[in-house]
């Protein structure tokens, strides 16, 4: 592998990696969340998963690639990993998360993008009714880990590769944006509430 920031790394293991099954996963009727481990050494990918809620409505992104990870034989140590959300976890994926012993996650899409651009207010609502907490009110860095969002890497590399990342972020935008919208489309052609 040639060397990479880990923002453009992180943001070709989404475009290549859990997009491909996302798109698979949408048209089966599932949600547009995905997730990825990759190791810290150097960022080979580890595990890419996304949201399988048809077998189980707990297989969030995040909690299915938790699950097929600890499903490998030899895994490294988490402390060894980096992982990366599509957007950013709910507060049941942030637990699951800590409770795996990442002392990280990156995340693309905050949850207010999520709120604004895919309509699927559920996650916010729990942070909000249960934790009383609004959309990034909890610590993004605490005793257990530290959070970044892609976004913020981007904004600090340095031209032409900022150029560069931009355009591919604006890409997996419209990526999710067509996803989202057949996601919702198909559930709200069957009556299916979108929570």
């Amino acid at each position: 592998m040639t060397e990479q920031t880990i923002a453009s790394r992180l943001l070709d293991v989404i475009e290549n990696d859990i997009l491909p099954l996302t798109v698979r996963g949408v048209s089966l009727g599932n949600k547009v969340f995905g997730a990825a481990i990759l190791r810290k050494s150097d960022l080979s990918l580890v595990i890419a998963e996304t949201n399988n809620e048809l077998e189980n409505p707990l297989w969030h992104g995040e909690i299915h690639t938790l699950k097929r990870f600890h499903e490998l034989g030899e895994k490294p140590d988490t402390k060894e990993l980096i992982f990366l959300s599509t957007h950013e976890p709910c507060t049941m994926c942030m637990s699951a998360i800590t409770w795996a012993g990442f002392d990280n996650f990156y995340s693309f899409f905050s949850h207010e993008d999520s709120r604004d651009a895919f309509a699927i207010p559920h996650d916010l609502k729990i942070l909000k009714e249960v934790f009383g907490l609004e959309p990034g009110g909890y610590r993004r860095s605490n005793a257990f880990w530290n959070s970044y969002f892609i976004s913020d890497l981007v904004e600090n590399e340095d031209q032409p590769l900022k150029a560069q990342l931009k355009d591919q972020t604006a890409r997996i935008k419209a990526a999710y944006d067509d996803l989202s919208t057949n996601y919702q489309s198909s559930k709200s052609e069957n009556n299916i509430p979108l929570n």
